[in-house]
């Protein structure tokens, strides 16, 4: 089998500039806000301005220690279809999370799944939104980053496996690799994140297991190491072989959402014969020896760095192989590991607590319309009601409410160590990219936002509901589903939607209509490639007059260029070459954004 090439191909649809750049989207600045300060839906704040103050040194070290241990963090990363909701329903159905695991296509009286949360999700049968579900599994701790599966989504996808430690790559076993893996797949190679393959619905028909792996480590450059190998497949599939501990693992069929029966026995037990059909058995453990022949060894060193795969088999629908892939990952799976910052990787034993803001989300309880900050742990323990320093604004925070997430539900939660996600109330103080922390200053790289592609007017044809209008286009970009443009001509104070996919701009309509009460329209404009101008207004200044294309300001009024097409870019490119553009929005700290 092949070994992993050290290049690899840039994304397909994602600029390279966007890939190496760090650039965060442009952060709103912290307020200064009185402690006791209201939020508008009448809950107390949980944000209190206090000086910061230093950490104990190496107190609780060995309890901090034994918990990051414990912890295991994992995004899941498919192609739409590929069945990524729900295997997330039946980990955590083993995990002892749920007690019943619902259908993705949910109809009348079946259960909806518990990582779609928002109503169009359950709508659509789709995931379109990220979510974090922590739950505990043979004395482990699991922070599950749920992902969107909608290629529309990538942006979002790609800011939750900024706070992944590892990657679950689901694919469908009769389709194989398809294009949003592929390209999901180039974002943890280059963030070297270890990557764990589950071939799902090995019970339908499907392609052979062998030109399944064959594929992933010709077109990916990725070797790979079975750690289970299937007996038979579509309606003659009878289970798995463990290659580690040689016992054949049968399933039954279980009834719908619930755990399946298991029964292990040694791949030479006699009663085998009985219960697996021999052509099955001998093909399966032929092929094995055909691996085994290969030589090559699982060697956590290079599962750890991304460079060889652990596979498994199974079926999530009907909860086959789901288990032992469960035992096995966390067996495998790498601990919280060190991140990048400014002041080079910060271990996650450091005493001081740090995370960073990789995801905002607004309205995940409608009946409070409150805004919550995704915080990835990074370093120390973090408590309830500590003071942290806000990296990019300078200011000290108390944090008095955080809250411990599970899809749409939460509790509030008195301790987090590195590798969990917590949820902050957000009253417009947090951006995607912060960095928070506890003691000596720290900040850890940003997270790039991407070209957008589709731009569209959002027209309020209701005057008498701006107020609502605006607070959902504000809050809504905070969240960075969408990113918002402005015309140049002040007169012209309808947005410009800029998006990656056009779901996007859908989703957009219908969170303000059913979330805001606000309806609304959507005018496409001609346009596909946006980028920023390096030096911002007084670079364009210098250049003059442009032609074909369409100067607009961003939220936090830096010039941005719409060019129809890549022939367009191109020929302002040669026409002043002088003129730098990028792909990635810059930096910017301590800017006010245009709010509507």
């Amino acid at each position: 089998m092949s070994s992993r090439s050290s290049s690899s191909a840039p994304i397909s649809g994602l600029p390279e500039s966007a890939l190496g750049a760090m650039a965060t989207p442009g952060p709103s600045p912290l307020e200064s806000v009185p402690a006791g300060a209201r939020l508008a839906d009448g809950q107390a704040m949980d944000l209190a301005l206090d000086p910061a103050p230093e950490p104990a040194p190496d107190q609780g070290l060995a309890g901090l220690a034994e918990a990051v241990s414990r912890r295991r963090n994992f995004a899941i990363i498919s192609h739409p279809d590929a069945g990524k909701t729900t295997l997330t329903e039946k980990l955590l159905l083993y995990g002892g999370a749920i007690q019943q695991a619902g259908a993705v296509k949910a109809k009348g009286e079946q259960r909806k799944v518990t990582s779609d949360w928002m109503e169009l999700e359950k709508q659509r049968g789709i995931s379109i939104t990220s979510t974090v579900l922590q739950f505990d599994y043979a004395g482990s701790t699991i922070n599950l980053l749920d992902t969107p599966g909608h290629q529309d989504f990538s942006e979002d996808t790609y800011r939750t496996l900024a706070a992944a430690d590892n990657a679950v790559m689901l694919e469908d076993a009769a389709k194989g690799l398809e294009p949003q893996t592929r390209k999901l797949f180039e974002v943890c190679r280059m963030r070297q994140i270890p990557i764990f393959t589950f071939i799902n619905k090995m019970d339908r028909p499907g392609r052979e297991p062998l030109e399944l792996i064959d594929e992933i480590e010709k077109e990916l450059k990725l070797a790979c190491w079975p750690v289970n190998w299937p007996i038979g497949s579509g309606d003659r599939f009878r289970g798995v072989i463990d290659r580690r501990s040689k016992q054949v693992i049968l399933f039954a069929r279980a009834e719908r959402g619930k755990q399946s029966v298991e029964r292990s026995l040694a791949w030479d037990d006699p009663d085998l014969a009985q219960l697996v059909e021999p052509d099955l058995l001998a093909l399966a453990l032929e092929e094995l020896e055909l691996l085994d022949g290969a030589g090559a060894d699982l060697d956590l060193e290079l599962v750890h760095g991304g460079e060889l795969s652990p596979v498994f088999f199974g079926s999530a629908m009907t909860n086959f192989g789901v288990r032992p892939f469960l035992d096995a990952f966390l067996e495998l799976a790498q601990k919280p590991v060190a991140r990048q910052s400014s002041q080079g990787a910060i271990d996650p034993l450091r005493p001081g607590f740090s995370g960073f803001v990789f995801k905002l989300q607004a309205n995940m309880d409608p009946r409070h319309r409150d805004r919550v900050a995704f915080v990835r742990v990074c370093s120390g323990k973090f408590e309830k009601d500590m003071t942290v320093q806000h990296a990019r604004t300078g200011r000290s925070i108390r944090l008095s409410r955080p809250q411990k997430l599970f899809g749409q539900d939460r509790e509030v939660v008195e301790d987090a160590y590195p590798g969990d996600v917590i949820g902050l109330n957000n009253p417009g103080m947090f951006a995607i990219g912060d960095t928070l922390y506890v003691g000596p200053r720290i900040e850890y790289e940003g997270i790039p936002c991407f070209s957008p592609e589709i731009f569209s007017w959002l027209r309020n044809p209701n005057p008498s509901a701006f107020k609502s209008f605006r607070k959902g286009v504000n809050e809504l970009r905070e969240e960075g589903a969408v990113q918002v443009l402005y015309d140049t001509d002040q007169s012209k104070r309808d947005p410009i939607l800029a998006a990656v996919g056009q779901l996007q701009l859908e989703v957009v309509q219908y969170r303000l209509e059913h979330e805001y009460g606000v309806e609304t329209r959507l005018e496409p404009l001609g346009f596909t490639v946006a980028r920023w101008v390096i030096g911002g207004w007084p670079a364009l200044e210098t250049v003059g007059r442009i032609f074909n294309c369409k100067t607009v300001r961003d939220a936090w009024d830096r010039p941005v260029l719409l060019f129809k097409n890549q022939w367009n870019l191109n020929q302002l490119s040669e026409d002043h070459p002088d003129l730098q553009l990028g792909a990635v929005a810059p930096v910017v700290s301590g800017v006010e954004p245009i709010a509507l």
